[in-house]
């Protein structure tokens, strides 16, 4: 089902820019505003999708009620072309389209989003639940299971900008949203038959109620003086549990902790208030939480450079020369390079260099979750420079021959950066992903996939809002870095500017990842926490 959600979206997400160009007319900024605002809608919306999965619904049952939601998109989609008053127009060439349609469409698109919003985080860490993470076999597999996960995302993505969009430029738009409602009917269709099969978490209320219980409690209780000893704080026992697992003790964020001193009028055997005494695993969690606020603001940039790449790189394809051997290449196909890297990128790390690192770090996933990450901003500095190297030559061929010199140059120039960026996010998205699932408290992990997916939908609306304010400033100074069309713009500037910029955050983001702790989860066995492997564990090399 997710293979069919990704050949969907990617079908749709690459083409759209060129949809709203030539057939909405909206000319190159707008256009791109308009993807970006659309990407970041879809990529934010699983907040609050994740967050009824997790407290009310449970992730099976979101998964079904979104995908059917997506699906009533789709087929609104492939109405808005073939009945006769949502149409563009009568004709093929449309010099302006009808209200009716651009309402059609943009309904239809947003239907979309609201699908992806439940279906997104519920699908994905609905899968990892079928992982036990008591058991080191199933623990193992499921670090895993991320990598396959986005190798199978890559090959919807694959199928989405080349089939999909073959058919879209050589066909017509509506046959390709045909082609898509059938095979996602048909994934949900599979998926409902699997039911028997899967393994189930029952949701746990909102996540909300007990983070404002640790914050109510330590306020409450701020004169206290924290104790000398951890193992003073309250704590219920393993068996006492009644789901979830109990976390360690960490000296970071004190002035919580103080939500779980016991005072003498409380006995710790007796039911407690739950806003005036919690457990040390709420506290945890809460600090959890809290933590991870500096990692998704320093991985926004990296989001601002990802959402080029089905903007402006796309764009740029459209005026190239995509004459390959008389076959003439849709501009958007270009992004399955993209997805070639992604493939190649998660396959190497997984057969090759996870099993040597494993052995040199003793870390069962080879190298620490937020290095993988820092290691993908590498990749999308890089992507951003040859970028900027590659507009900059592009626009020199414009200048000696200004009809014909985009076309003396092939569409495969932006191959490297494609693939760079492919490559990068086998890295950074995927532990983005792993990451977000695992570091947020048992209960959130729908929420968890939501905050990785909200990187994405917040650095779409950043993007939108840095092309407005460069556009403003450079305008001011004499020439829009944003003309009217490719040729008229200065691309390679604002790729340069992304480049510096994601350079100067990656030092930041070194700098908040090596003081980052990571959840430390109590032994089954005994209540044992080794302090000094939990802060080692926050390094980042």
């Amino acid at each position: 089902i997710e293979f069919s959600e990704r050949l969907s979206y990617f079908g749709i997400a690459t083409s759209l820019i060129i949809y709203l160009t030539k057939v909405i007319h909206q000319d190159l900024k707008t256009a791109a505003r308009s993807v970006n605002y659309w990407a970041g809608v879809t990529t934010l919306m699983p907040l609050f999708g994740g967050f009824i999965a997790d407290a009310y619904l449970g992730r099976f049952f979101t998964v079904l009620c979104s995908t059917i939601v997506y699906l009533l998109g789709l087929i609104l989609l492939t109405m808005s072309w073939f009945v006769p008053s949502l149409k563009a127009c009568e004709g093929d060439v449309c010099a302006e389209p009808r209200k009716a349609h651009e309402v059609a469409f943009f309904l239809a698109i947003y239907l979309i989003s609201i699908g992806t919003g439940g279906h997104k985080p519920s699908l994905e860490s609905f899968g990892a639940d079928q992982f036990d993470d008591d058991y080191p076999q199933e623990r193992k597999n499921k670090m895993s299971f991320f990598n396959w996960w986005n190798s199978g995302l890559c090959s919807g993505l694959l199928l989405g900008v080349t089939v999909i969009v073959y058919v879209q430029d050589h066909v017509n738009w509506g046959i390709a949203d045909i082609i898509l409602t059938v095979v996602m009917a048909s994934s949900l269709l599979i998926f409902i038959i699997g039911r028997p099969y899967y393994r189930y978490r029952m949701p746990s209320g909102s996540p909300l109620t007990p983070m404002l219980q640790v914050l109510v409690a330590a306020i409450s209780k701020r004169k206290l003086p924290h104790p000398s000893n951890p193992a003073d704080l309250y704590e219920v026992p393993n068996s006492q549990k009644a789901q979830g697992r109990l976390l360690c003790h960490t000296k970071k964020l004190k002035f919580l902790d103080r939500a779980a001193i016991v005072e003498e009028k409380e006995n710790s055997f007796e039911k407690q208030d739950p806003w005036r005494l919690v457990t040390v695993t709420k506290v945890e969690e809460m600090k959890l939480v809290l933590n991870m606020i500096p990692i998704w603001l320093a991985t926004l940039p990296f989001g601002i450079c990802v959402a080029q790449a089905a903007t402006f790189f796309i764009k740029q394809g459209v005026i190239m020369n995509r004459n390959i051997g008389g076959f003439l290449i849709p501009p958007a196909s270009i992004y399955s390079l993209a997805a070639i890297g992604m493939i190649t990128s998660v396959i190497i790390y997984e057969k090759i260099l996870v099993p040597i690192l494993r052995k040199a770090t003793g870390n069962e996933r080879g190298i620490k979750i937020l290095q993988r990450i820092g290691i993908g901003m590498l990749f999308s500095i890089a992507t951003m420079i040859v970028a900027a190297l590659v507009e900059k030559k592009r626009l020199g061929a414009v200048k000696k021959d200004p009809v014909n010199g985009s076309l003396s140059m092939s569409v495969f120039w932006l191959a490297p950066q494609f693939l760079i960026i492919g490559a990068g996010d086998g890295f950074a998205l995927v532990g983005l992903q792993e990451y977000f699932y695992d570091q947020v408290p048992d209960s959130m992990r729908s929420l968890g996939i939501a905050f990785y997916l909200s990187v994405i939908g917040a650095a779409n609306f950043l993007s939108s809002l840095l092309i407005t304010l460069v556009d403003h400033v450079t305008e001011k100074g004499g020439k829009s870095w944003f003309g009217k069309d490719l040729n008229s713009s200065r691309l390679d500037n604002f790729y340069w500017l992304l480049a510096i910029m994601t350079m100067a955050n990656l030092l930041l983001f070194v700098f908040v990842a090596k003081r980052y702790s990571y959840k430390n989860v109590q032994s089954l066995a005994v209540a044992n926490c080794n302090e000094d492997d939990h802060d080692a564990a926050g390094s980042m090399a």
